[in-house]
């Protein structure tokens, strides 16, 4: 398993869909064997989510550099030097410990997952030189019209991808939409080639957590609305939800003995605190610091309902928290347009009001509404027996069905 991003990586969600597999693929007759790349490459890094790894998982941290913070000079260095990313250099490393890993350990099937870029083009490599079965895993689109802006970036990822497709015998998608992105922009990709497998909640994540129940109080206080991660400035723009806050607010529909939103490890908490005091509703809205992935669920948990921030430029993704928002069985407000992937996903499980990010509008219209059920307890909840669809260890057993077909057919053959 090819994943940059993998203990004791620390610093978003993404690490989280590798960590599970190799936690959950044991018990489908699979033994993973990780190949990630050396901390020094990585910004942040942390203690949780190595103790989370199986003791009979071997893990291997192959030589990374970060272009930008071990090579540059003054800050500064040659574009080529960070193609198809700044850690382009994993890429040297990972092959010398991946052919030392294959010949030791033998395993029948690589496996990669984007982001990071590098990632699949150590994947593409060892297949090229070994011939072993390989699958390519995104979590996100690798490109698209406008992305990477960069145009260099992009012909290089597109390079990659294209390579992806022509050489990889399964791509695993996590969201319809970017599995229907690429059938249709490679018409010579079979569609049971392309695989989802979309992400998921780890019931073992919440066995200490505890859950709250419908509060009696809720006349005598606030609602606590939180949301718990990095509020993008482009993808996840608050600024209509703010302006329709400060709107409400002005008009008397809301104030803070009301109800108070938490903005929790939002990554731009001096730019939306100088956003929300300009629009009068920091008596409201409060900027929270990061916790523990732990710590974070439980405040979620003990929150009163959940915020979610998509804009329409993601409707392709489904945000990786909204499978932990659902196995919490709290009301969700979620500010994403109705076209998209996620609000598919939250029309499917029920338990969320959807209403677009961008609409200061219909935000001024929803929210009281949304204040008012769930303060009286008339908001759904989803099923539970909807969401148990999206445990992780579903999620494995999928992905180890694929293993035993490739490695099926390649003894058959």
């Amino acid at each position: 398993m090819i994943a940059f991003h993998y203990p004791p990586y620390q610093g978003g969600s993404g690490v989280y869909r590798t960590l599970k597999f190799s936690r959950y693929l044991p018990e489908h007759g699979w033994q993973p064997i990780v190949m990630s790349a050396n901390p020094r490459a990585y910004l942040n890094v942390g203690k949780e989510q190595s103790e989370k790894i199986p003791e009979d998982v071997i893990v291997e941290h192959a030589f990374a550099l970060d272009t930008a913070r071990h090579l540059s000079v003054r800050g500064r260095y040659w574009r080529l030097m960070a193609l198809p990313d700044q850690w382009v250099s994993w890429w040297t490393g990972a092959l010398w410990s991946g052919l030392r890993l294959i010949r030791k350990y033998k395993p029948e099937v690589l496996w990669s997952t984007y982001p990071i870029a590098t990632a699949h083009l150590i994947g593409f490599t060892l297949h090229r030189l070994t011939g072993i079965p390989w699958i390519a895993d995104f979590r996100d689109s690798m490109t698209e019209d406008n992305y990477p802006r960069d145009i260099w970036s992009r012909r290089t990822y597109r390079w990659i991808e294209r390579g992806v497709v022509r050489y990889s015998l399964r791509l695993v998608f996590t969201t319809k939409s970017t599995r229907r992105m690429y059938l249709e922009r490679y018409p010579t990709l079979a569609p049971d080639r392309a695989l989802l497998v979309p992400n998921g909640y780890d019931e073992d994540d919440f066995k200490n957590i505890v859950l709250s129940g419908t509060s009696l109080d809720l006349e005598a206080r606030p609602i606590r609305l939180l949301h718990a991660g990095v509020i993008y400035t482009d993808d996840r723009d608050p600024s209509a939800f703010f302006t329709a806050l400060s709107r409400l607010k002005s008009e008397g529909k809301i104030n803070s003995t009301l109800v108070n939103i938490d903005l929790m490890a939002s990554g731009s908490e001096r730019y939306y605190a100088e956003m929300i005091k300009q629009l009068g509703v920091d008596d409201i809205v409060r900027l929270l610091p990061a916790l523990s992935h732990q710590k974070a669920l439980q405040e979620c948990a003990d929150a009163d309902a959940l915020l979610l921030f998509q804009a329409a430029s993601c409707n392709h993704q489904i945000p990786a928290k909204v499978y932990e928002y659902l196995r919490l069985r709290k009301p969700i407000l979620a500010l994403t347009p109705h076209e998209g992937d996620t609000a598919a996903l939250l029309d499917e499980v029920g338990g969320a009001t959807v209403v677009d990010l961008a609409d200061v509008a219909a935000l001024v219209s929803a929210i009281p509404e949304f204040i008012n059920r769930v303060r009286s307890g008339r908001h759904p909840l989803c099923s539970s027996e909807a969401v148990r669809r999206y445990a992780r260890s579903r999620q494995a057993c999928d992905l180890a069905r694929t293993l035993n077909e490739l490695t099926y057919n390649s003894r058959s053959t």
